[in-house]
C-alpha cells in the first residue's frame, strides 16, 4: 500500500462524506445532543450542603451516552450506504486495494467525529463550568469549578472525544463484516448499551464488576471519572484501552469479510 494511493483513498472518502448533506446534519446533532443532555443535566443536578457524593466533570459529559450513539451511525451509513446503493463497486474498482479502503474510511470517520466530538465536549464542560456551581457545587462544598487547565479534567474531556472516535471505529468495524445499515447499527447499539443493563440486572457483585471491566461502554466511559478512582472497576486509561479493543478487533474482522467476500 503506497503512501499516494492512500491519500487517493482519503481524498476520495472524505469528498463522498463531505459531499453528503446526511453526514453533516448528523454531525451537527452529534454536537446539539451531546451539549444539550450535559447541559439538562448540569442545570438539574443539586449537591447539598452536607456533600452530594457526585462527579462534577463525569454529571459535565453525561450527554457523551447519548452521542455516542450519532457518532456510530454516522460511522455505519459511510459503509451501510455505499453497500445500499451499490456505490460499493465503483469504490472497489477505483481503490483495489481493499485494505487501503478500509483505513481510508477509518480516517476520514475518526477525522470528523473528532472534530465534531471535540466541539461537543468543549460545550459540554462549559455548560458545566457555568450551571453547576450554582447547584452548590462549589469549593465551599468540596469541588472546584470545572477548568480544562485541570489535568484530570483535561483527561476526562479528552478521554471522551477519544471515546466517541472509538465507538464509531468499532462501528465501522461491524458495518464492514455485516454490511446492511440496520443490523450494524441494532449490533453496534445493542453492545455498547447491554453490558450496562446486565450490571443492573446481576447480582454478584464479582460479576457486576468484571461486566464493567470488559464491557466497551462501560469500561470506555470510566476515562470520565476524576473522584473515587480507586473505587472504579477499571481505570480511566486502562478501561480506554478496552474499548480500543474493541474496536480494533471490529476492524481486523471487518477488514477480514472485505477482503475474503465480493463486493
Amino acid at each position: 500500500m503506497s503512501a499516494t494511493a492512500l491519500r487517493r483513498a482519503v481524498h476520495a472518502e472524505w469528498t463522498k462524506l463531505r459531499t453528503d448533506t446526511g453526514h453533516a446534519w448528523l454531525l451537527l446533532g452529534l454536537v446539539a445532543v451531546t451539549a444539550s443532555v450535559s447541559a439538562a443535566v448540569a442545570a438539574t443536578a443539586r449537591c447539598p450542603a452536607d456533600g452530594c457524593g457526585q462527579d462534577p466533570v463525569r454529571l459535565s459529559l453525561t450527554g457523551v451516552t447519548l452521542g455516542q450513539t450519532i457518532a456510530a451511525i454516522v460511522a455505519v451509513l459511510v459503509v451501510g450506504h455505499e453497500y445500499g446503493t451499490g456505490l460499493i463497486h465503483t469504490t472497489l474498482g477505483a481503490v483495489p486495494r481493499r485494505t487501503t479502503v478500509l483505513i481510508a474510511k477509518a480516517a476520514v470517520v475518526s477525522g470528523v467525529v473528532c472534530a465534531a466530538g471535540t466541539v461537543a465536549v468543549l460545550a459540554s464542560v462549559l455548560a458545566g463550568q457555568h450551571l453547576l456551581p450554582g447547584n452548590g457545587f462549589t469549593p465551599a462544598h468540596g469541588h472546584a469549578v470545572l477548568s480544562l487547565a485541570d489535568g484530570p479534567v483535561l483527561r476526562a474531556a479528552a478521554g471522551s472525544v477519544i471515546y466517541l472516535v472509538l465507538v464509531a471505529l468499532l462501528a465501522l468495524g461491524v458495518a464492514t463484516a455485516v454490511r446492511d445499515a440496520a443490523v450494524s447499527t441494532g449490533l453496534v447499539l445493542g453492545l455498547l448499551y447491554l453490558f450496562p443493563l446486565l450490571s443492573h440486572v446481576v447480582a454478584d457483585p464479582g460479576v457486576r464488576r468484571h461486566l464493567e471491566q470488559i464491557g466497551p461502554m462501560p469500561a470506555g466511559l470510566a476515562v470520565q471519572a476524576t473522584t473515587g478512582l480507586d473505587r472504579l472497576p477499571i481505570g480511566p486509561w486502562a478501561g480506554l484501552g478496552v474499548l480500543a479493543l474493541w474496536a480494533a478487533g471490529a476492524l481486523l474482522v471487518g477488514g477480514a469479510v472485505l477482503r475474503l467476500r465480493d463486493a
